[in-house]
């Protein structure tokens, strides 16, 4: 790359716990050559996919080239966040060849998009590719689909079949941003659920766009990467419902963040996580805990009602033995006590 090319930019976006932070890591890994830089926007203001990725760290992409934003939305925070980041990982020794944004899972794309018009930027950077993972099982299940009337009875006591919540309004924006479609965890939906979530897929995109079956973030990085889509010469193509000047916000969403104390058995933090999906609505819970007796910590990853864990990392000397958690809801569900309640009942007995 010469010091006057631009650039590339990969946007990779997607719902909550599509796989977005499984999909980087592996491209770490596998960089197809390139020197990579990471950027990751989380929604609230506890990093937990930062710290994921710089674990992940190699010499290709080390720890300096992966950076954070936590303080709201990317396209939100341009002058003060977004220029700044982009501006110091185009000033690292060596120079970056290629940077992957991943997006916070409530994100609309196009607004990020126009993000890169800004002057400072423009002539430097170029967006290769707006890679969307979506959830084959979700998909399928027609859970962010356009007429969901079953989910919003659950999560909202409004059953018109026409009503249309923010989520599918999010899931709908990420599809016709998009270049490509990674659709995740096809071996949950199996084949005819994969049949299902390309067909409803299809019927949203505003344009023909590729499909592609990936199972734990595993794709060629030549598939996904050098797409030299320019994105932000092509936004017309990108029709979005929140087009309209002023009508971009984050108020339909929360996160809260629950210190929780050392547990005994993961099996019953799981089940709390449960609880809360399925009586207050919870779309997303991650982060981490401490197993006593356990020397590693251990990583929660909750979309509704799936949750997975595992131990990431060895805890290190002296580091407190309590674990911290981000929930995230539509705004109208979080209710900051009940949650507590739920997931740290012990303490909140002792109150």
């Amino acid at each position: 790359m010469t010091d006057l090319a631009k650039l590339p930019v990969t946007v990779i976006t997607g719902f909550l716990g599509s796989g977005k932070t499984t999909l980087i890591s592996h491209l770490m890994r596998n960089p197809g050559g390139k020197r990579l830089a990471v950027v990751v926007n989380e929604f609230g203001n506890v990093g937990v996919d930062g710290e994921i990725l710089r674990s992940c760290a190699i010499p290709d992409c080390p720890a300096e080239n992966i950076m954070e934003l936590a303080n709201g939305c990317i396209c939100c925070t341009v002058a003060d966040d977004f220029i700044p980041t982009i501006e110091a990982l185009m000033a690292l020794d060596p120079r970056p060849e290629h940077i992957l944004i991943e997006t916070s899972g409530l994100a609309l794309p196009k607004p990020l998009l126009k993000a890169f018009d800004w002057p400072d930027i423009r002539s430097r950077i170029t967006v290769d590719g707006v890679i969307a993972l979506a959830d084959a099982e979700a998909v399928a299940a027609g859970r962010f689909a356009p007429n969901v009337a079953a989910v919003d009875a659950q999560r909202r006591a409004d059953d018109s079949i026409d009503h249309e919540t923010p989520l599918s309004e999010v899931f709908e924006d990420q599809i016709s941003c998009a270049d490509i479609i990674l659709l995740t965890k096809p071996d949950l939906a199996g084949s005819e659920g994969v049949a299902r979530a390309r067909a409803i897929i299809a019927g949203l995109a505003p344009r023909p766009l590729p499909v592609v079956e990936v199972a734990e973030g595993i794709v060629d990085p030549r598939v996904i990467l050098g797409l030299e889509a320019a994105a932000e010469d092509d936004m017309d193509a990108r029709p979005s419902h929140h087009d309209e000047p002023h009508d971009h916000d984050h108020e339909d969403f929360e996160s809260v963040v629950i210190d929780i104390p050392e547990i005994s058995d993961p099996a019953e933090l799981v089940a709390r996580i449960e609880e809360l999906a399925k009586t207050q609505n919870i779309l997303r819970v991650k982060g981490y805990a401490s197993v006593a007796g356990k020397p590693m910590r251990l990583l929660v990853q909750a979309v509704g009602a799936r949750v997975r864990h595992q131990y990431d990392r060895p805890l290190k000397p002296g580091e407190a033995r309590t674990g911290r958690l981000v929930v995230i809801a539509e705004h109208d569900d979080i209710v900051d006590n009940r949650i507590r309640a739920v997931l740290c009942p012990a303490a909140e007995a002792a109150e």
